[in-house]
């Protein structure tokens, strides 16, 4: 399917399974996509069993948290988005596009809202191993969109795509150790190594739909002054199309994670997501 648009159809189930009943589950879901000028949600149901009361708020970083809470006993807990979105084709920055210096790149300072892209956080540390990587794969680099295309390819190049090779509390300096892991660690080192050189950076939640997904995807925008925040996905080492659909963003995957929560009873639990993504007409 090409074209300006594509419709896509998304179900995201998660269910647990509890080996004794528990209760007292109070939980977060960050499942419903952001609407913006290149995306449009134009259906979006949660459902949750047992049944449960649902609000939702605007997070710090404006994406859609829905919570609910679930008190009396109960042995499984069901979360199923469904969803359709109509994903509007980007406008790309030419790779060999030269828009702002990297020597003058304090100037993102002057933006609204990137001081947080610009730390550490949860999982991105600002290490001496992380902007030596950075320079290392930048020299003779003078544009700030050159750095970040420079930085990417690094990192597609650096890491091992291996499914279950990690997990989602794996660090990224654990990342550069061992070199390998999935779509979330290919994120974290890019945006420490952003970071590191002083790109603004942050995280994308979100699914990628022309592969064959069992959970959500994720990549990273950079912040490019005169330009605007740009999307690039260092799994793929390419920009974001319309087959991309954004979910939420943070400074890490500790600010986006699709369902999160606590409850009352057994630490021994199954956890079992299925997602499934069509085009729709």
């Amino acid at each position: 399917m090409t074209g300006s648009r594509m419709k896509w159809e998304i179900i995201h189930r998660t269910q647990f399974t509890y080996a004794s009943p528990v209760k007292d589950s109070f939980n977060e879901a960050r499942l419903q996509p952001f609407a913006d000028e290149w995306q449009t949600v134009d259906h979006f149901l949660l459902k949750v069993l047992p049944a449960a009361q649902l609000r939702h708020h605007h997070d710090f970083y404006s994406n859609v948290v829905h919570h609910f809470e679930i008190t009396e006993p109960h042995n499984t807990l069901l979360v199923e988005s469904h969803l359709r979105v109509t994903a509007k084709e980007r406008p790309q920055l030419a790779d060999d596009a030269t828009p702002w210096p990297l020597a003058n790149i304090g100037a993102a300072l002057r933006e609204a809202r990137v001081f947080d892209f610009l730390q550490e956080s949860r999982f991105v540390e600002l290490s001496p191993e992380a902007w030596r990587l950075a320079v290392d794969a930048t020299q003779s680099v003078t544009d700030t969109w050159q750095t970040a295309l420079a930085i990417m390819k690094c990192v597609h190049a650096q890491l091992t795509y291996l499914p279950n090779s990690t997990s989602v509390h794996t660090h990224m300096r654990d990342v550069l150790k061992e070199r390998r892991g999935v779509c979330q660690d290919f994120a974290h080192l890019m945006l420490g190594m952003c970071r590191a050189l002083k790109i603004p950076a942050l995280y994308v939640s979100g699914y990628l739909a022309t592969e064959k997904a069992s959970a959500t995807h994720a990549w990273t925008e950079v912040f490019i002054p005169g330009v605007g925040w740009r999307a690039l996905d260092p799994t793929h080492n390419r920009q974001t199309d319309e087959t991309y659909v954004k979910i939420a963003v943070g400074r890490d995957y500790a600010d986006v994670p699709p369902i999160t929560g606590t409850y009352k009873g057994t630490t021994d639990r199954r956890m079992k997501v299925e997602v499934n993504i069509q085009s729709a007409a």
